[in-house]
């Protein structure tokens, strides 16, 4: 069984959401890297850009397919994982930790809201 971590929540598409403050940091579960393969290449979205939940910002290119991955909420993207660049690898090595993605500032809280906790997230991974 992939790991889920207690405490991020989630989206169906699997993304993950750690927040911190009115910043939230993005990254893929662990079930979805494990379901993509190696990870070759990661199309870095720019700082300064705006998200929207639900939409894609930004492409994973595995060994197996091209995947979107898509914002958990409204905002701007105020860092970027520059290490994906030269180490896309680190998606799979370390999806909680080093593979982390963006940081978007919350444009406000209630766009979190409807995210799975871990055992709602479990379950979509059962499914």
């Amino acid at each position: 069984m992939s790991e889920i971590r207690d405490d991020r929540r989630y989206q169906s598409s699997h993304e993950w959401v750690l927040i911190e403050g009115d910043v939230a940091v993005v990254g893929i579960s662990d079930f979805a890297q494990d379901s993509l393969g190696d990870v070759v290449y990661f199309d870095l979205p720019e700082e300064g850009d705006e998200v929207t939940k639900g939409e894609s910002f930004a492409e994973v290119e595995s060994v197996k397919a091209v995947s979107d991955v898509y914002a958990p909420a409204n905002g701007t993207i105020v860092a970027i994982n520059e290490a994906l660049s030269d180490n896309p690898e680190l998606i799979n090595q370390d999806p909680y930790g080093a593979g982390w993605m963006i940081k978007i500032k919350l444009e406000d809280a209630a766009s979190y809201n409807g995210l799975l906790d871990s055992e709602a997230y479990k379950a979509n991974c059962e499914g």
